[in-house]
């Protein structure tokens, strides 16, 4: 362990049994603290490029890099990982103090599986009265999985995506795939995490700022439906559309307010075009399905085999800390719920695409709606494309035509009852999304909060650029 430095970055310790990471201060003035979790197989380290950021860009801050939850430690859980961070974030408070910094201030960001560990963080410090002596002013999360990682498809390849991939990740999996039985509820852990009257709601609602960051495309470990908390996917083919993007910011973070548009005067392309286009996708493919009948076959039996092995020690960690014997007291954080009263895994789940609802169902949404109109839009939609074709038969010429609108506006994706249940409530609680649209590299989970400094990621700093200039000290 290094010793304690107010100078370093993502190295110092505020004790060395403790094993938690700071970015501390220059000014002994400094009253806000900035939580940073990493998520799913994760490290501090991933988080090197949003602390440095965070620290240069704020030097008044003091930012803690949570730790306790780092590696095959994410097999544990959403909860005891939430208990973990607490913990932290409890020491790092009381230790600040004994210094003789008083923090007034909180602020927490998530990134991946970290944004579901940090709802659940922020839950345990608002039962534990926290939010009475500090103020929650930023909470943001990048790439978070909301509503859960399951594929709402049908067919025997995506049950077994469901089956084993909730079995492959001990406890997270199942949560993340929700299958899981949280506690006494009987309903998986991600439903408690948004029911409007857990302690979960409660304390997300009290930040000032609520963001999210959500890539449209290439993120191999969690699709644009579940980290941007939506009913559809406006982006599913995005070369049928005109991307709107916040200005300064062009072309990679979207614009939430406006995200698409119709393509004016866009021509069908011609049948020699088609087949062309045909051809060399076709032929694209061919090295990838060589590559797929080779190696897959050995990634997955590596893989799997990693997983048995991590699974019994995630399960034997989560024993002892039942039992009191892993540094946290058991029943320390287990409050009543409601306020009233790697690759291989990336490649599966990238191969999903999405399933709408039927006709009957919950109809079509627009993509250019806010949170919170979206109950409104899911009644009114069909009706807005039959008055625009009303209109247009009526020759009013400033209508849209029924093709256009029709562009605008996206089928309802086919989730659980649970799932559309969570989005209502995180709505209901208000976000700003933005909509992340990385071009340069096929692994955007990582490139969003640049989790390796390579030229490859720089879009990345884009993201993180608007970020910083939304964020409140």
């Amino acid at each position: 362990m290094l010793p304690f430095s107010f100078a370093s970055i993502d190295t110092t310790v505020l004790s060395p049994l403790k094993g938690m990471e700071t970015v501390d201060s220059a000014s002994a003035t400094a009253d806000h603290l900035c939580v940073l979790v990493h998520g799913l197989w994760g490290n501090p380290s991933h988080l090197k490029y949003l602390a440095t950021a965070l620290r240069e860009s704020h030097p008044e801050l003091h930012v803690l890099v949570a730790k306790r939850n780092s590696g095959s430690f994410t097999y544990d859980g959403i909860e005891l990982g939430g208990e973990r961070v607490t913990r932290e974030i409890e020491e790092t408070l009381e230790e600040l103090a004994k210094s003789g910094q008083t923090i007034k201030k909180l602020s927490v960001v998530g990134y991946s599986l970290g944004g579901l560990v940090a709802r659940y963080a922020i839950g345990l410090l608002y039962h534990n009265g926290w939010f009475d002596k500090l103020e929650p002013v930023n909470f943001t999360t990048f790439a978070t999985p909301h509503l859960g990682v399951r594929t709402p498809l049908n067919g025997y390849h995506n049950h077994i995506w469901n089956v084993l991939g909730a079995r492959t990740l001990s406890t997270s999996g199942r949560q993340l795939f929700t299958i899981d039985s949280f506690r006494d509820t009987g309903r998986p852990l991600l439903s408690v995490l948004a029911d409007p009257d857990s302690v979960f709601i409660k304390a997300l609602a009290q930040f000032k700022h609520r963001s999210l960051y959500a890539n449209v495309v290439n993120d191999r470990s969690a699709v644009y439906y579940t980290t941007g908390i939506s009913r559809t996917d406006p982006f599913v083919d995005t070369s049928a559309l005109r991307i709107n993007y916040v200005k300064g910011y062009e072309p990679v973070v979207i614009d939430p307010d406006n995200p698409v548009s119709a393509k004016e005067n866009r021509l069908l392309p011609s049948f020699t075009q088609r087949l062309a286009g045909t051809s060399k996708t076709a032929l694209s493919k061919v090295p990838l399905a060589a590559f797929l009948v080779l190696f897959i076959p050995v990634g997955a039996v590596l893989f799997l085999s990693n997983s048995l092995v991590q699974s019994f020690l995630s399960r034997k960690r989560i024993r002892l800390h039942e039992e009191g014997k892993a540094g946290i007291g058991a029943g320390m954080y287990r409050i009543p719920l409601m306020a009233r009263a790697e690759r291989v895994f990336e490649n599966m789940n990238h191969a999903q695409s999405s399933e709408y609802l039927s006709a009957g169902g919950e109809g079509l949404s627009s993509s250019a709606s806010s949170p919170q109109s979206a109950r409104r839009q899911r009644k009114s939609s069909s009706q807005s494309v039959e008055k625009s074709a009303s209109a247009a038969e009526d020759g009013d010429a400033s209508a849209p035509s029924p093709t256009q609108t029709q562009r605008l506006e996206f089928p309802t994706l086919a989730l659980t009852k649970e799932q559309f249940e969570m989005i209502d409530a995180l709505d209901t609680v208000g976000w700003r999304k933005y909509p992340v649209y990385i071009h340069n590299v096929a692994h955007s989970h990582a490139a969003i909060i640049v989790r390796r400094q390579m030229k490859m990621f720089d879009e990345g700093k884009i993201v993180v650029r608007h970020w910083l200039s939304e964020f409140e000290v």
